[in-house]
C-alpha cells in the first residue's frame, strides 16, 4: 500500500509553485517599428488543431499593447543557457531599452508575422492572435501558432520552469510509457 504523504496548509497564493504549466517563454513582438522581449511563464496549450496556446500578458506589461495593437508575437523557448538573460529581460522594461541589443539577441525576420524570432532559442512560434475575449477582463490572450521552427538538437532540451520568489526548477529527465499509450483514451 501507498504511504500517504503528511500535508501542511500552504499559501494559496503561492500554488503556482506547483501548478506552473509549462516552461518559461520569451514573447517577441512588433509595433511599427518598436520591438520587445518579455519573459513569461503564464501559458497554457488549449487546443491541438489549430494549435491554439493562452497567455496571460499583464496589462501592466509593456508587450501587451503592443501585443494587442498589433494581434501578433512569437513564443520563443529559451534553454538554461539563457537562464540570466531570461532573468535580466523579465527585469527591465521595453519602454526604456531595446532588450534585442541590451542583450545581445539575434532578432530574426519571421515568415509569416511580424514580430522576430529569437535566434538563440530552441523553438521559435509564430502566433496570430485567435480570441481576444478575455483579454479585457482577465489578460488572456488565446493565440494560434501558425509557423513552428525547432532546432534539431538536443531532442529534448533542458528548459526553465518558473515556481516563484525568484526560483526556478530545470526540465527534469524524460521518462517513456510511449507502450502504454492510448490516444483513443484522451479525455
Amino acid at each position: 500500500m501507498t504511504r500517504l504523504p503528511k500535508r501542511v496548509d500552504f499559501p494559496v497564493s503561492d500554488v503556482r509553485r506547483y501548478l506552473e504549466p509549462g516552461p518559461i517563454i520569451l514573447v517577441s513582438s512588433r509595433r511599427r517599428d518598436e520591438t520587445n522581449i518579455m519573459t513569461l511563464g503564464w501559458h497554457t496549450v488549449l487546443e491541438f488543431s489549430p494549435s491554439l496556446v493562452g497567455l496571460m500578458i499583464s496589462s501592466a506589461n509593456h508587450s501587451h499593447r503592443m501585443i494587442r495593437d498589433s494581434g501578433e508575437c512569437v513564443i520563443n523557448l529559451p534553454t538554461t543557457a539563457l537562464t540570466d538573460t531570461v532573468v535580466r529581460i523579465g527585469n527591465s522594461t521595453g519602454a526604456e531599452i531595446d532588450k534585442f541589443a541590451a542583450f545581445g539577441l539575434t532578432a530574426i525576420n519571421a515568415e509569416t508575422v511580424q514580430a522576430p524570432l529569437i535566434g538563440e532559442c530552441h523553438a521559435c512560434f509564430e502566433c496570430r492572435l485567435h480570441d481576444d475575449a478575455l483579454v479585457e477582463r482577465y489578460n488572456f490572450f488565446i493565440f494560434e501558432v501558425v509557423r513552428a521552427q525547432v532546432a534539431t538538437s538536443p531532442k529534448h532540451p533542458e528548459t526553465l520552469h518558473y515556481t516563484g520568489d525568484g526560483r526556478f526548477m530545470v526540465s527534469g529527465r524524460m521518462i517513456s510509457r510511449r507502450s502504454q499509450f492510448r490516444p483513443e483514451m484522451l479525455g
